[in-house]
């Protein structure tokens, strides 16, 4: 086995490097690059601090959440996202775009968007929050929300998507295994 790749050594290396260059071009110059931009809101009841803190409103306001995910993400917020922004995209297009989360027994609701603009990342996950917060009193007949914090662009925004480095191990593995196949 030794003597087969000793002999086919310099096709091995040709083919990882081309493999190489391959994952280097497409993950530099062909693959759209994507950013995220993440805004928190609190759900909480307003009253007394005692009813605030109860057992049975903590359990209430976290049982909310799956709700809440579900109107975020409906058609009557996103509307009016779109409007608002005067993005060109359907609700159901921005909904991929949108990722919400919770931690365990949190009440606080994290909005993540992904765009291949920064900026309209950061406006779409603000917009999205101020959006809920406004609508949520007439469609629950609740006013529980507030912003903890918005989505800040920053000055040099770093993308998610695609994890280059990754692409380039991956395209390594691929060519060493190509050469070896094709070596023995």
């Amino acid at each position: 086995i030794l003597k087969i790749i000793k002999k086919r050594l310099l096709l091995i290396i040709s083919l990882t490097i081309v493999a190489v260059g391959i994952a280097v071009a497409l993950s530099f110059y062909f693959i759209t690059q994507i950013y995220q931009a993440q805004t928190q809101i609190l759900i909480n009841q307003k009253g007394s601090s005692e009813e605030v803190y109860s057992w049975s409103q903590i359990e209430t306001d976290l049982q909310l959440i799956n709700t809440y995910n579900d109107i975020i993400k409906s058609p009557v917020i996103l509307n009016k996202v779109i409007e608002e922004l005067k993005i060109d995209t359907t609700p159901e297009q921005l909904t991929n775009q949108i990722t919400l989360s919770s931690e365990s027994d949190s009440k606080v609701l994290k909005i993540e968007v992904q765009d291949s603009n920064p900026e309209q990342a950061a406006n779409i996950a603000n917009v999205t929050a101020e959006v809920f917060k406004e609508q949520i009193p007439s469609l629950m007949n609740v006013d529980n929300i507030n912003i903890l914090s918005a989505a800040i662009l920053s000055e040099n925004p770093t993308p998610v998507k695609p994890n280059k480095l990754f692409n380039i191990a991956i395209g390594t593995v691929i060519g060493i295994m190509l050469g070896i196949g094709l070596a023995f």
